[in-house]
């Protein structure tokens, strides 16, 4: 069908579509500067008019092409395949046409379907379908213009493609023009990376939207991990079942993934319960033709149309008048550490939260019904998080070596990568042997890169091929792809052998990714296609079982998630990450097993398995060897107390067996005693009096007079312990050795003997004091003022107060009573003979009459006796 054939409806239609007054401008900025932002909220056409404008297929309204205009090529970009091929049908409707075929000029090519035909002029692709076209044709041959579309959302596929068009017009072909489409007017930073280009604006046609504040009635929890609270699930029915009955037309509600839509449709029941209201879902596991009803509109019943973020701005549903928002998204987190990697539900965003409300507003005045309350508006963000700043970065970092910049830094992109994310991507790329030691891909890495799967995917394909068959492979992959329906059970075996024979919608996607990832195998090995009936065309390769072609794959696919039990149900993967299967698991009696699927709940201490398969200790050797190591571990054992010294095989964090090792390397020995030390403190050591006090000595000069005398804190001394324990703990092997070591001797290896300081030891800090009795008595330096405890009578005649530390410090004088129990404190003896004497007297005279109490203590001659000797 050619242009003047198509009906008057549809060329109305375009003629109707608001970014037409925008048109011009774009032109403009695009023969100006090669480059555009076209901002334009949703339904103002600029997924479907802009397109063909730009192709030259639309040929009336201002800012349209002539019809004697040439034809260019244009491909769109979309972020997900619903909005690809719903964009490509609008585009084909609007022309009179059918998508693709012979004469079709608007096509459109997701993973895994492709209809073009020579005729097409448009078409519409995902962007990770324009990254596989970018690495195997970076010129891009024939395509005149690029829309990436709803760049707003900061898909990483769509941030990668934008940094390597920008390569391309710098480098190869600087008449390629590129558009950035947002559904938003947050242009600034995209105008900026097209190298400051024009942003045009398109003013939609938008009715008033009245926001209904619709908080639950009771607190809800808040989402953690994949767990939505079903209590905020029955709210949201609830608010449906309201909308229904306060307003007109179609109700669009936003859910955060596809278990809570299959909940939702749960609770609300049929069309029985909802008055005569078609319930559909949709999101990018809907099959394709429930997607095509719901956006070709509904044919006279109200529809009650329950989806994800997917219908937020890439997608237009007609009929809607209001809008349901539970307020929740789903957005990728990484757990770098420990391996994992997982959708995550969040608080939606003020943007998603506009864009959500916006869809009620599209035809007529509308309403938007929000779950939750206007105090909780000002703590969501502002936009969604960037998904390269917390996604697993895999994926791209494989891209970007094979563009030629392992590091991404010469990238043009919104958001540099998080160095520790990019790191540990490039961990796994070198462990899988898809890239080099210094980043570069390798042959391998470039099949990999060309199988349109994870890399970690990718290896498993490859490699596991070669084991259980391209077929078998393929069809393990696919299950991995797309983690099967909750009913399948966690056992990948078994949800693969359901899978088979199934009739659901996954199985007919699975069995689709699977074709295509068979056939994408053998274009990168070179191989012919297997004969119907056969699994591959590796001799045995049909040997294994299926259980053991499930678990070899997946382990394959996720080695550091290999795991050995240590318990009923109870598993510790090779990343030292613990893991838990459900209570009826098939799997708990496993020895070994490979964890396809995991996450772990915010509060949770180990991870919790979702999908895994039985294997054996061979199998985890072979699919996680890159982990395996064999050697000396020597260290101290908190349980034991001691040092434990043995030789070990390894698989990461999982001991496979272990020998005593008879005599092990002195340093390691050394260090693992230093670790004792530090676990123990230095009680290990034989710590008599002498030895203590001599520590309390050195620490109160060190405090007082600083270098050089020794700083004998625990700490220090453990930084120190070569200097100070020396050859004894070169010597020692176990706890026994050390509680031998004297710490007094070896202690003074510390005193500062080299500047002779160490001489006046006894002269700074004497270890007793000569009082008038003639006792020599102990001074305590535990405290913050070293201390003299002695009996009163022992001081008289002493005029002035005992100091230590060359003078500076004067000791604390208990005097005590002839009992030897407190009775005063000083720190000026002087002052305490003329005015405390006199009460300490007569408080004890009487007590204690055969002692002396003279009336002038300075004067009087010191005693340890009494005044009379008995016989």
């Amino acid at each position: 069908m050619t242009r003047t054939d198509a009906p008057a409806a549809r060329t109305d239609a375009l003629h109707r579509l608001p970014v037409r007054a925008a048109l011009p401008a774009l032109a403009r900025a695009l023969d100006d500067h090669g480059a555009a932002v076209l901002c334009a909220p949703p339904g103002t056409g600029k997924t479907t008019l802009v397109p063909l404008v730009l192709a030259g297929l639309a040929a009336d309204g201002p800012g349209a092409a002539s019809p004697s205009a040439p034809v260019r090529r244009v491909v769109v970009a979309e972020p997900r395949r619903i909005a690809a091929r719903a964009a490509a049908r609008r585009m084909a409707w609007l022309l009179g046409e059918d998508v693709g075929g012979a004469t079709g000029r608007v096509g459109f090519t997701v993973r895994g379907e492709r209809r073009v035909g020579p005729a097409t002029v448009v078409e519409v692709v995902t962007t990770g379908v324009l990254l596989q076209r970018l690495q195997r044709d970076p010129e891009l041959a024939g395509v005149d213009t690029v829309v990436l579309d709803e760049c707003h959302e900061r898909h990483l596929d769509a941030d990668t493609a934008a940094a390597f068009l920008l390569d391309v017009r710098a480098a190869l072909r600087p008449e390629l023009r590129l558009v950035a489409a947002s559904a938003t007017t947050d242009a600034a930073g995209w105008a900026h990376l097209l190298g400051d280009a024009p942003v045009v604006e398109a003013q939609g046609v938008s009715h008033p939207v009245e926001v209904v504040r619709a908080p639950p009635r009771r607190p809800v929890r808040p989402p953690h991990g994949m767990r939505v609270d079903p209590a905020l699930l029955e709210h949201v029915a609830a608010v449906v079942r309201r909308a229904l009955d306060e307003r007109e037309g179609d109700v669009l509600c936003f859910l955060p993934g596809v278990g809570e839509i299959g909940r939702v449709a749960g609770l609300l029941g049929g069309a029985g319960a909802l008055g005569g209201a078609e319930v559909l879902q949709v999101h990018g596991r809907a099959p394709a033709a429930v997607q095509d009803a719901v956006l070709a509109g509904g044919s006279g019943t109200r529809r009650v149309v329950l989806a994800t973020s997917v219908a937020e701005s890439s997608l237009t549903v007609p009929g809607v008048r209001v809008v349901v928002d539970a307020g929740l998204a789903r957005e990728p987190r990484t757990d770098h550490a420990r391996g994992l990697s997982a959708l995550t539900t969040v608080r939606a965003s003020r943007a998603s939260a506009r864009q959500r409300a916006g869809r009620a507003g599209r035809e007529a005045p509308g309403a938007v019904y929000r779950c939750w309350a206007e105090a909780d508006e000002t703590r969501l963000p502002a936009f969604p998080a960037a998904e390269i700043t917390v996604a697993d970065l895999t994926a791209f970092a494989l891209q970007a070596a094979c563009w030629g910049d392992p590091t991404a830094s010469s990238l043009a992109l919104l958001d540099a990568p998080p160095a520790g994310a990019l790191g540990a991507a490039r961990a796994v790329l070198t462990a899988t042997g898809a890239v080099d030691a210094e980043g570069r891909p390798t042959d391998r890495g470039r099949r990999m890169a060309r199988l349109g799967v994870h890399p970690r995917l990718a290896r498993a394909l490859l490699d596991g091929a070669r084991e259980v068959g391209a077929r078998r492979a393929a069809e393990i992959v696919a299950l991995l792809s797309e983690e099967p329906p909750r009913e399948y059970g966690d056992d990948l075996a078994a949800a693969w052998r359901s899978a088979r024979r199934g009739g659901d919608a996954y199985g007919a996607r699975w069995r689709a990714e699977a074709r295509r990832l068979e056939g994408s195998l053998r274009v990168v090995t070179g191989e012919a296609a297997a004969p119907a009936g056969r699994t591959g065309d590796t001799p045995g390769a049909g040997a294994l079982t299926d259980d053991a072609a499930a678990g070899l794959v997946a382990a394959l696919a996720f080695p550091e998630r290999v795991a050995r039990a240590r318990g009923e149900g109870a598993y510790l993967m090779v990343s030292g990450t613990g893991a838990e299967l459900g209570d009826a698991s098939r799997l708990r009696s496993a020895p070994w097993l490979a964890v396809a699927v995991a996450d772990r709940p915010v509060t949770a201490a180990s991870a919790r398995v979702r999908l895994g398969a039985v294997i054996d200790e061979d199998t985890a050797r072979a699919a996680a060897g890159a982990l395996l190591a064999e050697g000396e571990e020597v260290h101290w054992s908190a349980e034991r107390r001691d040092v434990v010294a043995r030789r070990v095989a390894r698989l990461g964090a999982v001991e496979l067996a272990s020998s005593p090792l008879p005599s092990p390397d002195a340093g390691l020995v050394r260090a693992a005693l230093l670790e004792g030390l530090r676990a123990e403190g230095w009680g290990l050591l034989r710590w008599g009096a002498d030895a203590a006090a001599l520590r309390q000595r050195l620490a109160f000069l060190h405090r007082e007079l600083g270098e050089p005398w020794p700083d004998v804190s625990d700490a220090a001394l453990l930084e120190r312990a070569g200097d100070w324990l020396g050859t004894e703990l070169d010597r020692a092997r176990r706890r026994a050795d050390l509680e031998r070591v004297d710490a007094g001797a070896a202690l003074r290896g510390l005193l500062p003997w080299a500047t002779g300081e160490a001489a006046r030891l006894d002269e700074l800090a004497p270890e007793r004091l000569e009082v008038p009795s003639g006792s020599r008595v102990r001074i305590d330096y535990g405290g913050e003022q070293p201390v003299l405890a002695v009996k009163l009578q022992e001081l008289f005649g002493l005029q002035e107060t005992p100091r230590v530390a060359g003078g500076r410090v004067p000791v604390l004088v208990h005097l005590l009573s002839p009992a030897g129990r407190p009775a005063a404190v000083t720190a000026d003896l002087a002052s305490f003979w003329k005015d405390g004497y006199r009460s300490v007297r007569a408080e004890l005279r009487g007590r204690y009459p055969r002692h002396p109490w003279p009336e002038d203590p300075s004067t009087a001659t010191a005693t340890r006796r009494t005044n009379t000797r008995r016989p």
